[in-house]
């Protein structure tokens, strides 16, 4: 079933986050997501997260969907010009792959080629503002098209803020949905009393939110992440556990297992990431049973 299909049904849907290779050699990327398919309803492709150079999200989303995935492909603004963007968009639908992850893209300064220059032509209510375009048959010049695309089109929403930025986020939420954004993706989450209140806020929107569960490994990952990366929220309860725990691999795989399971009462899905450890997502979907 197309991933349209399924944000219009009741089903909860988990979703695999599965980084490109750096270099050419595919082969742990196919072996990893063949221990997917049929576990998950999509496979999301990050373009460049980190700002580290890798294969692309639309080539990498292609040998996928040949794979006999649904994927969704991530188109930032960090490196594309209007005119790149709308090119390579046209290029993701004649390969048949129809649904869109829009996002900033991270800080070049936090990457591997710091000296690269940041384009940032659109923000990401302009991108989707010109997917809405292409969509209605014109290009961002109102030059009209040869075809048409039809996308499903998410985007990112920062549930853990608080307070005034909070408020904030929310109404960049509603703008995005105007500009056509179908569904939401969050970063890392793993405090549900902060997202219980984001899920309050949203509600009216009516569309479907995904928050990231990313499969922690060690005590010193958790705490970065929570100290320094915006928005992320790893109680300390989470990380106390974890650095109790004789075997902090398998530990993140339960913890991780049981805030999806936590997520059934709350949202639609899950995005589930590994950061470099995907070998370890089957085995949160056994603990999750699926």
């Amino acid at each position: 079933m197309r991933f349209e299909e399924l944000l219009d049904s009741e089903q909860f849907l988990i979703i695999a986050q599965l980084e490109p290779p750096k270099g050419t050699d595919t082969s742990q990327l196919l072996r990893c997501a063949d221990t997917l398919k049929g576990r998950v309803q999509a496979v999301m492709v990050p373009e460049m997260s980190g700002a580290i150079m890798r294969m692309g999200s639309i080539g990498t989303s292609f040998l996928l969907k040949q794979r006999g995935l649904e994927t969704i492909v991530n188109i930032n603004c960090r490196d594309r010009n209007r005119l790149a963007l709308q090119a390579d968009l046209l290029s993701a639908y004649t390969l048949g792959l129809e649904n869109l992850f829009v996002s900033e893209g991270d800080e070049i300064t936090s990457g591997d080629h710091i000296e690269a220059k940041p384009v940032k032509d659109l923000n990401v209510i302009g991108l989707l503002e010109a997917i809405k375009k292409l969509q209605k048959g014109t290009d961002l010049s109102g030059n009209d098209l040869f075809g048409i695309p039809k996308f499903c089109v998410g985007s990112e929403v920062n549930a853990g803020l608080q307070r005034g930025a909070l408020e904030l986020e929310v109404r960049e939420m509603e703008k995005k949905i105007k500009a056509g954004a179908n569904f939401f993706f969050t970063p890392t989450i793993y405090d549900l009393k902060v997202l219980e209140n984001f899920m309050k806020k949203v509600s009216p929107f009516k569309v479907p939110v995904f928050p990231q569960v990313t499969i922690l490994k060690s005590v010193g990952m958790a705490r970065f992440m929570s100290r320094h990366l915006e928005g992320v929220n790893i109680p300390d309860e989470v990380i106390n556990r974890l650095g109790e725990a004789p075997d902090k691999i398998k530990e993140g795989i339960i913890i991780a297992a049981e805030m999806i399971k936590n997520l059934k009462d709350l949202c639609r899905g899950a995005l589930l990431v590994a950061i470099g450890g995907e070998e370890r997502m089957p085995q949160v979907l056994d603990h999750v049973g699926i």
